[in-house]
Protein backbone atom coordinates (compact mmCIF):
# COMPACT_ATOMS: atom_id res chain seq x y z
CA UNK A 1 0.00 0.00 0.00
CA UNK A 2 1.42 3.38 -1.01
CA UNK A 3 2.10 5.99 1.63
CA UNK A 4 0.28 9.30 1.75
CA UNK A 5 2.21 12.32 0.48
CA UNK A 6 3.75 14.45 3.21
CA UNK A 7 1.35 17.37 2.69
CA UNK A 8 -1.66 15.21 3.67
CA UNK A 9 -0.39 14.75 7.24
CA UNK A 10 -1.82 17.31 9.66
CA UNK A 11 0.85 19.65 11.05
CA UNK A 12 -0.46 19.39 14.63
CA UNK A 13 -2.31 16.94 16.91
CA UNK A 14 -5.58 18.89 16.79
CA UNK A 15 -5.66 18.52 13.00
CA UNK A 16 -5.83 21.15 10.31
CA UNK A 17 -6.90 24.76 10.87
CA UNK A 18 -8.92 26.98 8.53
CA UNK A 19 -5.93 29.18 7.67
CA UNK A 20 -3.92 26.11 6.59
CA UNK A 21 -6.01 25.76 3.44
CA UNK A 22 -4.51 28.98 2.05
CA UNK A 23 -1.08 27.30 2.16
CA UNK A 24 -1.86 23.90 0.63
CA UNK A 25 -1.23 24.28 -3.10
CA UNK A 26 -1.09 20.50 -3.46
CA UNK A 27 -4.66 20.01 -2.21
CA UNK A 28 -7.33 19.29 -4.84
CA UNK A 29 -9.77 22.02 -5.76
CA UNK A 30 -12.83 22.33 -3.53
CA UNK A 31 -11.06 20.81 -0.50
CA UNK A 32 -13.09 21.48 2.65
CA UNK A 33 -12.20 21.46 6.33
CA UNK A 34 -14.68 19.80 8.69
CA UNK A 35 -13.78 19.47 12.38
CA UNK A 36 -10.08 19.73 11.62
CA UNK A 37 -10.12 17.06 8.90
CA UNK A 38 -9.62 17.63 5.17
CA UNK A 39 -12.53 16.54 2.98
CA UNK A 40 -11.84 15.95 -0.71
CA UNK A 41 -14.39 15.78 -3.52
CA UNK A 42 -13.33 12.49 -5.08
CA UNK A 43 -16.31 11.69 -7.30
CA UNK A 44 -16.71 13.27 -10.76
CA UNK A 45 -19.27 16.08 -10.79
CA UNK A 46 -22.56 15.18 -12.46
CA UNK A 47 -23.95 17.37 -15.23
CA UNK A 48 -27.23 17.80 -13.30
CA UNK A 49 -25.35 19.26 -10.33
CA UNK A 50 -23.25 21.58 -12.50
CA UNK A 51 -26.26 22.88 -14.44
CA UNK A 52 -28.31 23.45 -11.29
CA UNK A 53 -25.50 25.45 -9.66
CA UNK A 54 -24.82 27.50 -12.81
CA UNK A 55 -28.50 28.32 -13.28
CA UNK A 56 -28.98 29.24 -9.62
CA UNK A 57 -26.03 31.64 -9.57
CA UNK A 58 -27.37 33.35 -12.70
CA UNK A 59 -30.87 33.69 -11.21
CA UNK A 60 -29.62 34.95 -7.84
CA UNK A 61 -27.29 37.50 -9.45
CA UNK A 62 -30.34 38.85 -11.29
CA UNK A 63 -32.61 38.88 -8.22
CA UNK A 64 -30.18 40.11 -5.56
CA UNK A 65 -30.22 43.81 -4.65
CA UNK A 66 -27.06 45.85 -5.18
CA UNK A 67 -25.89 45.35 -1.59
CA UNK A 68 -25.82 41.55 -1.99
CA UNK A 69 -23.15 39.48 -3.71
CA UNK A 70 -23.69 35.97 -5.11
CA UNK A 71 -20.66 33.65 -5.44
CA UNK A 72 -20.25 29.98 -6.32
CA UNK A 73 -17.81 27.55 -4.67
CA UNK A 74 -16.37 30.05 -2.19
CA UNK A 75 -15.35 28.87 1.29
CA UNK A 76 -16.76 30.15 4.56
CA UNK A 77 -14.41 30.26 7.54
CA UNK A 78 -16.93 29.22 10.21
CA UNK A 79 -14.26 28.92 12.94
CA UNK A 80 -10.66 27.71 13.40
CA UNK A 81 -11.45 24.08 12.55
CA UNK A 82 -14.26 24.38 9.98
CA UNK A 83 -14.03 25.86 6.50
CA UNK A 84 -16.64 24.31 4.19
CA UNK A 85 -17.02 25.33 0.56
CA UNK A 86 -20.72 25.53 -0.32
CA UNK A 87 -21.99 25.46 -3.88
CA UNK A 88 -23.39 28.99 -3.59
CA UNK A 89 -23.08 31.86 -1.15
CA UNK A 90 -25.05 35.09 -1.02
CA UNK A 91 -23.16 37.64 1.04
CA UNK A 92 -23.62 41.22 2.19
CA UNK A 93 -20.14 42.43 1.33
CA UNK A 94 -18.37 44.06 -1.58
CA UNK A 95 -16.67 42.14 -4.36
CA UNK A 96 -12.98 41.44 -3.71
CA UNK A 97 -11.04 39.84 -6.57
CA UNK A 98 -8.51 38.34 -4.12
CA UNK A 99 -11.06 36.84 -1.75
CA UNK A 100 -10.63 33.14 -0.87
CA UNK A 101 -13.27 32.90 1.90
CA UNK A 102 -16.19 34.67 3.56
CA UNK A 103 -16.76 35.33 7.25
CA UNK A 104 -20.08 33.88 8.45
CA UNK A 105 -21.19 37.34 9.63
CA UNK A 106 -21.12 38.47 5.98
CA UNK A 107 -23.21 35.55 4.69
CA UNK A 108 -26.99 35.86 4.29
CA UNK A 109 -27.70 32.61 2.44
CA UNK A 110 -25.91 29.34 1.77
CA UNK A 111 -27.06 26.85 -0.87
CA UNK A 112 -25.87 23.27 -1.23
CA UNK A 113 -26.87 21.22 -4.29
CA UNK A 114 -26.75 17.66 -3.01
CA UNK A 115 -24.49 15.08 -4.63
CA UNK A 116 -24.46 11.40 -3.65
CA UNK A 117 -21.06 11.70 -1.95
CA UNK A 118 -21.98 14.91 -0.08
CA UNK A 119 -25.53 14.00 0.95
CA UNK A 120 -24.90 13.34 4.65
CA UNK A 121 -22.71 16.41 5.05
CA UNK A 122 -25.18 18.70 3.26
CA UNK A 123 -28.28 17.37 5.04
CA UNK A 124 -26.94 16.98 8.58
CA UNK A 125 -23.38 18.15 9.28
CA UNK A 126 -23.54 21.47 7.45
CA UNK A 127 -27.13 22.06 8.54
CA UNK A 128 -25.86 22.17 12.11
CA UNK A 129 -22.60 24.01 11.48
CA UNK A 130 -24.06 26.81 9.36
CA UNK A 131 -26.71 27.39 12.03
CA UNK A 132 -24.18 27.42 14.87
CA UNK A 133 -22.21 30.05 12.90
CA UNK A 134 -25.35 32.23 12.73
CA UNK A 135 -25.95 32.12 8.96
CA UNK A 136 -29.60 33.19 8.59
CA UNK A 137 -30.73 31.09 5.61
CA UNK A 138 -29.84 27.66 4.24
CA UNK A 139 -31.24 25.94 1.14
CA UNK A 140 -30.63 22.30 0.31
CA UNK A 141 -31.40 21.46 -3.33
CA UNK A 142 -32.23 17.82 -3.93
CA UNK A 143 -32.99 15.95 -7.15
CA UNK A 144 -36.44 14.35 -7.41
CA UNK A 145 -37.42 12.61 -10.66
CA UNK A 146 -34.80 14.66 -12.47
CA UNK A 147 -36.07 18.02 -11.17
CA UNK A 148 -34.86 20.27 -8.32
CA UNK A 149 -36.63 20.36 -4.98
CA UNK A 150 -35.65 23.06 -2.47
CA UNK A 151 -35.59 22.33 1.26
CA UNK A 152 -35.50 25.76 2.89
CA UNK A 153 -34.35 26.55 6.42
CA UNK A 154 -34.37 29.75 8.46
CA UNK A 155 -32.42 30.26 11.65
CA UNK A 156 -34.07 30.55 15.05
CA UNK A 157 -31.73 33.05 16.76
CA UNK A 158 -32.86 31.94 20.21
CA UNK A 159 -31.69 28.37 19.58
CA UNK A 160 -28.86 28.88 17.07
CA UNK A 161 -30.58 26.18 15.04
CA UNK A 162 -32.51 26.07 11.79
CA UNK A 163 -36.27 25.72 11.55
CA UNK A 164 -37.78 24.28 8.34
CA UNK A 165 -39.37 27.05 6.27
CA UNK A 166 -40.82 24.85 3.54
CA UNK A 167 -40.27 22.29 0.81
CA UNK A 168 -40.66 23.78 -2.66
CA UNK A 169 -41.34 22.01 -5.95
CA UNK A 170 -41.86 23.73 -9.27
CA UNK A 171 -41.49 27.25 -7.90
CA UNK A 172 -39.63 28.78 -4.97
CA UNK A 173 -41.09 32.01 -3.61
CA UNK A 174 -39.59 33.57 -0.47
CA UNK A 175 -39.53 37.10 0.98
CA UNK A 176 -36.07 36.61 2.57
CA UNK A 177 -33.16 37.27 2.46
CA UNK A 178 -34.65 39.37 -0.38
CA UNK A 179 -37.74 38.77 -2.56
CA UNK A 180 -37.14 35.51 -4.43
CA UNK A 181 -39.22 33.93 -7.20
CA UNK A 182 -37.42 31.04 -8.90
CA UNK A 183 -38.76 28.60 -11.48
CA UNK A 184 -37.06 25.47 -10.12
CA UNK A 185 -38.00 23.26 -13.06
CA UNK A 186 -36.23 25.67 -15.42
CA UNK A 187 -32.89 25.27 -13.64
CA UNK A 188 -32.10 22.01 -15.44
CA UNK A 189 -33.17 20.45 -18.76
CA UNK A 190 -36.51 18.64 -18.51
CA UNK A 191 -36.19 14.89 -17.87
CA UNK A 192 -36.78 12.70 -20.92
CA UNK A 193 -39.94 11.24 -19.42
CA UNK A 194 -41.28 14.75 -18.87
CA UNK A 195 -40.46 15.74 -22.45
CA UNK A 196 -42.15 12.60 -23.77
CA UNK A 197 -45.20 13.27 -21.61
CA UNK A 198 -45.46 16.84 -22.90
CA UNK A 199 -45.05 15.64 -26.48
CA UNK A 200 -47.74 13.02 -25.94
CA UNK A 201 -50.13 15.59 -24.48
CA UNK A 202 -49.44 17.96 -27.36
CA UNK A 203 -50.07 15.16 -29.87
CA UNK A 204 -53.35 14.20 -28.19
CA UNK A 205 -54.43 17.85 -28.09
CA UNK A 206 -53.62 18.21 -31.79
CA UNK A 207 -55.58 15.06 -32.67
CA UNK A 208 -58.52 16.23 -30.55
CA UNK A 209 -58.47 19.60 -32.29
CA UNK A 210 -58.41 17.99 -35.73
CA UNK A 211 -61.25 15.65 -34.76
CA UNK A 212 -63.28 18.59 -33.51
CA UNK A 213 -62.72 20.52 -36.76
CA UNK A 214 -63.69 17.45 -38.80
CA UNK A 215 -66.85 17.03 -36.75
CA UNK A 216 -67.78 20.69 -37.29
CA UNK A 217 -67.15 20.26 -41.03
CA UNK A 218 -69.52 17.27 -41.20
CA UNK A 219 -72.22 19.17 -39.35
CA UNK A 220 -71.96 22.10 -41.76
CA UNK A 221 -72.19 19.67 -44.70
CA UNK A 222 -75.34 18.15 -43.23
Amino acid sequence: MSELPDWMYAPRLEGWLADDLDHLPEAPRHTELIDGALVFMMSPQRSWHSRAVSALIAVLEDLAPDDFLAEREMAIKLNRRNRPEPDLVVATTEYDPDRTWFAPTDVALVIEVVSPESADRDRMVKLRKYAEAGIPHYWVIEEEDGLPVAYVYEIDPNLSAYSPAGIFRGRLRRPVPFPVDIDLDALVPAPKASKASKASKASKASKASKASEASKGRKRAD
